[in-house]
């Protein structure tokens, strides 16, 4: 005879092992919702900010993020300013680039920069540096020095760098002038022409955000009359773009003609 269960003995109801998986299911399920609505709302931010999405109307009222890494010498908008309601009536937060920004650079951010070299080490074949200039936005001179290099000179290559043994009677230590040089040269655009010449005689990078180099100009190389390569000299872009002629003479190249003419074509 089995005895029959009393009121208190009640089996424990416990969890079948289909309704576990169902509850892991939905928990995955949940968590997948939850990373994909995340991954949405960063990527709708990212649109915003770059104005390729309107904001919704509750988010109108608050300022639009400032933007990153802007231009030297630009500002972003002002937080508090809102822009005009277009024709729909919406208020559209597309960033479009203000004129200073469309401009470029400020005038007073920009230098040019020219030096010439003479040869040291076996036969001459090591270049460094003996003559930087640097000239303003407008062609003001703001450097021009003779520097004498760390090795002994062997040859001056007086018909394109316009050195002499008489320059070096008044030149400077390279440490001096490379620190001189750089400190104008923090902070701002740099326009030149083959530029990776001249700092690697400065033996300094700069970045290259801030670099304009006036061989690599595709408006400038496009231009009629041009050769149609690669790279174009400073001397014939100045012939056909500005129609002046430079790097005349047999007394070799100015640093303060090439750093000028730089700027000049940079204006363009």
């Amino acid at each position: 005879m089995v005895p029959r269960e009393g009121p208190d003995s009640v089996q424990c109801p416990c969890p079948s092992l289909a309704s576990l998986q169902a509850k892991d299911a939905l928990r995955r399920k949940h968590k997948r919702k939850s990373r994909q609505h995340q991954r949405f709302m960063a990527r709708k931010a990212l649109l915003q900010e770059q104005g390729l999405l309107n904001m919704s109307p509750e988010t109108r009222s608050s300022p639009p993020p400032t933007p990153l890494g802007a231009l030297p010498g630009t500002e972003g908008t002002s937080g508090g300013t809102q822009r005009p309601r277009n024709e729909s009536g919406g208020s559209s937060w597309s960033r479009k680039p203000t004129p200073r920004e469309s401009a470029g650079p400020w005038p007073s951010k920009c230098v040019a920069i020219d030096c010439e070299m003479v040869g040291t080490g076996p036969r001459g074949r090591v270049s460094e540096l003996a003559r930087c200039s640097v000239v303003s936005y407008h062609g003001d001179v703001l450097y021009d020095k003779y520097v004498r290099p760390e090795m002994p000179i062997v040859d001056y290559r007086t018909r394109w760098s316009g050195i002499t043994r008489q320059h070096m009677r008044k030149a400077i230590p390279f440490q001096v002038a490379q620190k001189e040089i750089l400190k104008l040269l923090k902070g701002k655009v740099v326009v030149g022409h083959a530029l990776h010449n001249d700092f690697q005689a400065l033996k300094y990078v700069h970045p290259r955000s801030q670099t304009r180099d006036t061989t690599y100009v595709p408006s400038l190389l496009q231009q009629p009359g041009l050769h149609t390569r690669t790279r174009v000299s400073l001397k014939d872009l100045a012939l056909q773009l500005l129609h002046k002629k430079i790097q005349v003479g047999q007394h070799g190249h100015s640093s303060v003609e090439d750093a000028t003419t730089a700027m000049e074509l940079y204006r363009l």
